[in-house]
């Protein structure tokens, strides 16, 4: 299987002098509206003691070439909330007439963090306060540009990112992806559980988008490309023949890798096909140094005639895209 790259990549840069995208500009959801590609990407600049890290807005009209709306981020850390620190890499899906964001949160400035800076009168003793883990919360928007908070939705408890709903009910009830997890202080620490007890890929669902119930193991690392963990990547895409999944693997050398599944239409706890092979990683400068080396993280994709569009962060420092026809995808996985 062979991903098509877009050879103008990067489609975004990090703007110099920025105070909220100077460094980075990374690893965006997408949604595709009106003839529209809507690109919700995570961003952050640099300063001596706090780096927090912001959403931003760009939109195309061809899915390669986007233009900014702004030259301030449309969603920021809150001022003392879960997310006071950072709101980073979402995922974005339509239900009904309304957006459904979910992103990662920090407590705190992760920059500030690890220079030692704490964040004073921490609520309680959950690792994801007082240790500055991530956990994640959803967003609604009707039109990309405003966002409405609707809290945390995993516990506080666990280091849970890589959080990604399915565009719709199934069976009556909301579905999400995520990767609940106790931290592991390294990526050497991970490697010494067996395989099976890695960070892995888990389902739940849920009645109110909030609370979220059925936890469910849907897959754990296996393969090589993927030995040290895997997460979700943009949101599933809905086809006759089951629910076509991208997902993220990391190995013993750190490298991000992007593999495909595809899931049960009524029940996606059930995998009907997994490709062992990886469809996508670091080959160009860009995805191999940067913020951190050997990185393609996918956050978005969308369906724009026949062709599948996957917007994916490079070295967590640049935003890029790559197609592939969506029949292709199918067939391979």
């Amino acid at each position: 299987m062979k991903i098509k790259k877009w050879s103008g990549n990067p489609i975004l840069w990090p703007k110099k002098g920025s105070y909220w995208e100077g460094v980075q500009v990374r690893n965006p959801a997408a949604v595709y509206e009106e003839g529209k590609v809507f690109l919700l990407y995570t961003a952050c600049g640099e300063t001596e003691f706090e780096q927090k890290i912001y959403l931003g807005l760009a939109i195309s009209e061809d899915g390669f070439h986007f233009e900014r709306v702004s030259e301030e981020p449309v969603f920021a850390p809150s001022e003392d909330g879960f997310d006071a620190g950072s709101v980073e890499d979402p995922r974005a899906v339509k239900i009904g007439d309304t957006f459904y964001i979910t992103y990662a949160a920090r407590a705190f400035p992760p920059v500030a963090f690890w220079r030692g800076k704490r964040r004073k009168n921490i609520p309680n003793d959950a690792p994801t306060w007082k240790e500055n883990f991530r956990r994640s919360g959803l967003l609604s928007s009707k039109d990309m540009r405003h966002f409405k908070r609707l809290g945390p939705i995993t516990s506080e408890r666990f280091f849970d990112p890589d959080v990604v709903l399915f565009p719709g009910k199934i069976r009556g009830r909301y579905v999400m992806l995520h990767r609940p997890t106790n931290y592991f202080a390294s990526y050497q620490e991970a490697e010494k559980k067996p395989m099976e007890k890695r960070p892995s890929i888990w389902l739940a669902y849920s009645d109110d988008l909030i609370h979220w119930v059925n936890d469910h193991l849907l897959l754990h690392p296996t393969f090589d490309w993927e030995s040290n963990r895997v997460g979700a990547a943009g949101p599933p895409i809905r086809t006759n023949e089951g629910w076509l999944t991208l997902y993220h693997g990391v190995d013993k050398e750190y490298i991000y890798r992007v593999g495909v599944m595809l899931l049960d239409l009524e029940d996606p706890r059930r995998i009907i096909a997994r490709s062992p092979n990886f469809i996508m990683e670091p080959e160009a400068e860009f995805e191999k140094k940067g913020t951190v080396n050997n990185v393609v993280f996918p956050c978005g994709n969308v369906v724009i005639g026949k062709e599948l569009f996957i917007y994916y962060g490079g070295a967590d420092t640049v935003c890029c895209v790559a197609t592939v026809a969506l029949e292709d995808l199918l067939e391979y996985v």
